[in-house]
């Protein structure tokens, strides 16, 4: 940090999953990397019955298990020395007192309140915080996702949050674009000259996004069931990330530049009518099946899932553009849970040469792309077409590789680490915005309401696979295959 002045970071679910297994484990990161000011606190807020000693017990134990071998014993004392506990119940405002007695006692401090709870304690939060006097002007609130179940629901939480706190100090909260990879991209598109000529419809053929994951709902399927893939993932990850790769370029990378460029490409979407739904999505659903080589249930199988289920695992969108830079590029995205593979990657494929002279026929396999992997390594990767050694012109694709971690020997920020010091810095860049959000949720609930009309249960498919039969067809309808299909 660049200043010293004394900041309180305050987790409300402070003993909660997110907490222990990327918040507290983010935090010591930073503290051994220096990037915490000495003044720094860390209090965890929650409803058990703690005190500032069991508090510290309990996360380390958490730690050992999460840090793994980054877990240094002398590091971890002067790291547990920043942490406090307050015991907390969100929705009596009573139970504050004792937060805000601690707190007080540095009334000079910032003060950072991270809501890792659900959604429907936001409100309660804010309003007992703002009673007890520890919302300042200076002050900052972190917003875990899923904001709402729909756009209604979203506004209302927004409205009541907005009533304490600015829209300048909510900071909601999407940890894919904490990822160095994404970041890249920025840097790739607007820090260089080579591929802004080439970054439009008359060069690029079609756009992938994939954010796949090997494990099923684990212990989150009551959560889970009442949320599925599009809302869980589609309607923050992965529009945010196309909206990284289609902007246009901003004016500067200040906060507001940077989101008004994404707002206008998700307002560019086209929208999906009644007849799109079933031509341009697919949703599926896991059955039994095998993964890492072990067998493993399906949807309906795993504990606290309704028998009756009509809840998606995966879906498969083809998005397309409504931009002069874009028109016509269908950008398809698609997330999963017990899919084949957890990766995470952005694929830009380019069109074929128009005419080649190698005696080798235009296709698919031939075509240039670009690779950006954000899981579980982090690469770019460019595909070009190059002569094979010999007396004779015989063209192989081989591959540019930026490997980060053989690029740059230094240790990469994790997207929860960036994000947090951004928190702390005021940095609003890398968080979404009101309207933001909104457009987003605009562009997703007419999909949600045609598969509600439309009666069908979402399309099957075996745990360990790359997803049903028809999210193949999405593409195909068009001459193309996903990446892994090439």
């Amino acid at each position: 940090m660049n200043t010293q002045r004394p900041l309180d970071l305050v987790i409300f679910g402070g003993t909660g999953d997110l907490a222990m297994r990327k918040l507290l484990p983010a935090l010591y990161h930073l503290h051994c990397d220096g990037l915490l000011a000495a003044a720094t606190r860390i209090v965890g807020v929650a409803r058990d019955d703690l005190d500032d000693a069991g508090y510290r017990e309990l996360v380390c134990v958490q730690a050992q298990r999460f840090l793994g071998k980054d877990f240094r014993r002398s590091d971890w004392n002067t790291f547990v020395a920043r942490l406090l506990y307050a015991r907390v119940d969100a929705l009596d405002g009573t139970s504050f007192s004792g937060l805000a007695e601690q707190l007080s006692a540095r009334p000079d401090g910032q003060r950072v309140f991270y809501l890792s709870t659900a959604p429907s304690l936001f409100a309660a939060i804010s309003r007992h915080l703002e009673a007890a006097g520890l919302i300042a002007a200076d002050s900052r609130v972190v917003l875990e996702k899923p904001l709402g179940h729909d756009l209604a629901s979203s506004r209302a939480i927004n409205d009541e949050v907005g009533h304490y706190f600015g829209e300048g100090q909510i900071y909601r909260i999407d940890h894919y674009l904490g990822k160095e990879p994404v970041q890249n991209l920025l840097a790739l598109r607007f820090g260089n000259a080579l591929f802004e000529p080439l970054w439009r419809r008359e060069w690029v053929r079609d756009v992938q996004i994939t954010v796949a994951e090997q494990v099923g709902v684990e212990a989150r399927g009551d959560f889970y069931d009442r949320v599925g893939a599009m809302r869980d993932m589609v309607q923050n990850h992965l529009l945010q990330l196309l909206c990284i790769v289609a902007m246009e370029p901003p004016a500067s990378i200040n906060p507001d530049a940077v989101r008004d460029e994404k707002l206008k490409i998700l307002r560019a979407l086209r929208p999906f009518g009644p007849g799109d739904v079933a031509s341009r999505s697919v949703r599926g659903q896991y059955r039994a099946g095998a993964s890492g080589g072990q067998p493993v249930p399906g949807y309906l199988e795993e504990a606290g899932i309704a028998p009756d289920s009509r809840t998606e695992t995966f879906v498969a969108l083809k998005a397309e553009i409504n931009t002069w830079r874009w028109a016509g590029v269908p950008f398809f995205l698609r997330t999963g849970k017990r899919m084949q593979d957890k990766v995470a990657e952005i694929v830009i494929n380019f069109r074929s040469v128009p005419h080649s002279i190698f005696g080798i026929p235009a296709s698919p396999q031939h075509a240039n792309r670009m690779v950006i992997r954000m899981q579980p390594e982090e690469t770019v990767d460019l595909h070009l077409l190059a002569k094979q050694p010999g007396d004779v012109m015989h063209l192989q694709p081989v591959q540019l590789n930026l490997d980060f971690a053989e690029a740059f020997r230094s240790r990469r920020l994790e997207a929860y680490e960036r994000l947090l010091m951004d928190v702390m810095r005021g940095n609003l860049t890398l968080f979404v915005r009101r309207d933001e959000q909104e457009a987003a949720w605009r562009w997703v609930e007419p999909i949600l309401a045609g598969w509600d009309a439309s009666g069908e249960r979402p399309k099957p498919y075996t745990a360990g696979t790359w997803g049903p039969a028809a999210s193949s067809a999405l593409l195909s309808r068009d001459g193309l295959s996903w990446y892994e299909e090439i």
